[in-house]
């Protein structure tokens, strides 16, 4: 583990116990659970199918996802964060493994997916290029990439990095649509963008940064 990742790791797993907190996060609030759960039952497969949810945090999606009767993987770098999906699928009545290991790489061997779902994770990745093309190469035929991502900045409104050696990252604040849709779309047959910005029940509040979805299929 290099000295950024250990980092990284040790910043995600302090953040763990007060993740939830964020409306987003742990989509308490009926209309955020609702709104979340709208859209991921319109990218994923309309049959149960193998997602793998790279950076799942505390699971909230993955718990969605799993609730609508889809087999779910979800790898995290942060043990503090695996343990509560776990607790939360547990205590949820719901099904779904859970790995500790890196997102970039998730460590699933061989194994294909219908599906892989990333939300914000790509600014904290040292070579988000390279994972795309890994991420890329676990999907099955006619399979779906699902990317939620932004351009913000994480304790870092002044431009501050959120750990020690994260100035470093590509995409550090957050990456553009368009930036983002450039990176994959030599990797898929087709890209679209889905604007999130706009609908404040997913994120508990109004806001004014670049929220998005970008679907591609293989």
């Amino acid at each position: 583990m290099t000295e950024l990742t250990s980092a990284i790791t040790g910043y995600w797993d302090a953040a763990a116990d007060a993740f939830d907190d964020e409306p987003d996060h742990g989509l308490r609030a009926d209309h955020t659970h609702a709104a979340w759960e709208r859209l991921l039952r319109a990218w994923a497969p309309s049959r149960p199918a193998d997602i793998l949810d790279v950076g799942c945090g505390t699971g909230s999606l993955s718990a969605l996802l799993a609730a609508a009767g889809h087999r779910v993987t979800g790898v995290d770098l942060s043990p503090r964060m695996v343990e509560r999906a776990r607790a939360k699928l547990a205590d949820a009545g719901l099904t779904g493994r859970f790995l500790v290991g890196d997102a970039a790489v998730p460590p699933v061997g061989g194994e294909r997916f219908d599906m892989l779902l990333c939300r914000h994770l790509i600014w904290t990745l040292p070579d988000p290029h390279a994972a795309l093309r890994g991420w890329v190469a676990r999907l099955r035929p006619n399979g779906r990439l699902v990317l939620i991502e932004g351009r913000w900045g994480e304790a870092g409104q002044a431009g501050q990095p959120y750990v020690t050696g994260a100035e470093s990252l590509p995409w550090g604040f957050g990456v553009t649509a368009a930036d983002l849709a450039d990176a994959v779309r030599p990797l898929v047959a087709d890209v679209r963008i889905e604007p999130l910005s706009d609908d404040p029940d997913l994120w508990g509040r109004p806001v004014s940064d670049e929220r998005y979805a970008l679907i591609a299929h293989l």
